[in-house]
């Protein structure tokens, strides 16, 4: 649970933060009208960037490129160099948000160990960054629809190749966000930041080397503490936060698994659930709350379990609630890896109680915090009325547009003088709420038949 030290958590960012988050936007304010005939005010951008970074292990590299670039030589390694400076700041920023907020709930956490790994094809990466690099040339001014359709060759070697499906997908998400923006120098308002942060990933991503190291099989029990699900228009994802107990006098450890799906924008709600068809035992122990012991299950240096369903058994019951206030604040918190430390990333679990909401704000002892009710997804029972009746809580800490803000999972509330207890992965098994069931019923099973649908389809 927090404690006093909440206070301190809420006041003003750490020093430093809002300056180095200057320089990011000026950074992003040159890409957005692209690096072939920089400005006064953009090579000013660029200067000050590396000038920020001179003192660091990257100042050298990152000196050179502000210089080449900002005199019309724009080389990969150039553009690299920067990326690598962008998101070097916004890693000091996520590292000392996330310290305030380990000091602030007690919560230890390991270090990141650097690991070797094995390098992608070389040509594969190299149309990557080519592609990345016409972006950064013409800026998100100039995208047009022939600049996106020039990377389709090169995401569809990297689609066939398993080790190289994450940048593809990257990929093909900015591809796809600039193909709909298109003409972009039509656009009113760009999503700079976001854009900035895709184009960083990826093009860092094309490097050679290894990034997130390599799994490690557990075995042990998973306690689960709570679900976030991620939905869009074409896909969706079930994540799962809890607490593994490894045995043999080993730290219990703060873990995340999840599952995807891709969808159709008319598969929403409850029915979003349907498409996790292929994890029942993981489907079955949220909406039962049960415990699952896990077997040689690949668990990733940054705290994501590879979930495989075949590698688990479902245990005994395990109240998340009870788990929550006796083993959350021993678990070892994971290290997060180097292109994760980014601050809109952070989401770590906490368990609040004793609080009083009044709107979107949670009042803990004088303490205000506000609480993300847009957050919360239609396929659960959890609702912001619930949350508003709720006197403890397990959730998320997140950092957002420049404040912390808790992401609630599941709450205790009290409902016309009863007792609630809710939990976004509740209905994992399908809505128990009657009214629910009766409007799943009434409006047909969307999931079955577009299956049926595409089934016809693949048969003629």
């Amino acid at each position: 649970m927090l404690d006093v030290q909440l206070g301190e958590l809420l006041g003003d960012a750490p020093a430093g933060v809002g300056e180095a988050l200057d320089l990011v936007a000026g950074f992003d304010e040159a890409l957005t009208h692209g690096f072939a005939r920089l400005g006064e005010e953009a090579s000013a951008a660029l200067a000050a960037l590396a000038g920020a970074l001179a003192a660091s292990p990257l100042g050298d590299r990152i000196g050179e490129a502000a210089e080449k670039v900002s005199a019309g030589s724009i080389g990969d390694e150039h553009l690299a160099a920067l990326a690598g400076g962008r998101a070097a700041l916004f890693g000091a920023v996520h590292d000392a948000l996330l310290a305030r907020l380990d000091t602030a709930i007690g919560r230890t956490r390991a270090a990141w160990e650097p690991a070797e790994g094995a390098d992608g094809p070389e040509s594969m990466l190299a149309g990557c960054r080519g592609w990345l690099r016409e972006l950064a040339i013409t800026g998100w001014r100039g995208v047009d629809h022939d600049l996106v359709s020039s990377s389709d060759q090169a995401i569809e070697a990297l689609l066939a190749v398993p080790a190289m499906r994450g940048l593809a997908v990257l990929l093909d998400g900015l591809a796809a966000e600039l193909r709909a923006s298109c003409p972009v120098a039509t656009m009113d308002l760009l999503p700079a930041r976001r854009w900035g942060d895709l184009w960083t990933r990826a093009l860092l991503l094309s490097q050679k080397g290894a990034w997130n190291g390599a799994a490690e099989p557990v075995s042990g029990r998973l306690l689960i503490l709570g679900t976030d699900v991620h939905e869009h228009a074409t896909a969706v994802r079930v994540q799962v936060h809890g607490i593994l107990e490894l045995g043999g006098g080993a730290p219990s450890r703060l873990v995340r698994t999840s599952v995807a799906a891709a969808k159709v924008d008319t598969i929403s709600g409850p029915s979003v659930w349907r498409l996790m068809g292929e994890h029942p035992l993981l489907m079955g122990a949220l909406a039962e709350h049960l415990s699952l012991e896990i077997t040689g299950m690949p668990l990733l240096p940054g705290g994501d379990l590879v979930w495989h369903d075949d590698r688990a058994q479902a245990g005994e019951a395990a109240d998340p609630f009870a788990t929550a206030r006796v083993q959350l604040a021993t678990a070892e918190a994971p290290p997060t890896p180097p292109l994760d430390r980014h601050p809109v990333r952070i989401a770590e679990p906490v368990f609040l109680e004793g609080y009083t909401i009044d709107g979107e704000t949670l009042d803990l002892g004088g303490n205000r915090l506000r609480v993300a009710l847009d957050r919360l997804p239609s396929c659960g029972p959890l609702t912001p009325e619930l949350v508003s009746a709720s006197s403890a809580c397990i959730g998320l800490m997140r950092w957002d547009g420049g404040q912390w803000l808790l992401q609630p999972l599941a709450v205790h509330a009290t409902v016309k003088k009863k007792p609630v207890v809710a939990h976004i992965g509740d209905w994992a098994m399908g809505p128990t709420d009657p009214k629910v069931v009766k409007a799943e019923a009434k409006a047909g099973d969307v999931v079955a038949v577009l299956r049926e649908r595409a089934g016809r389809l693949l048969r003629k």
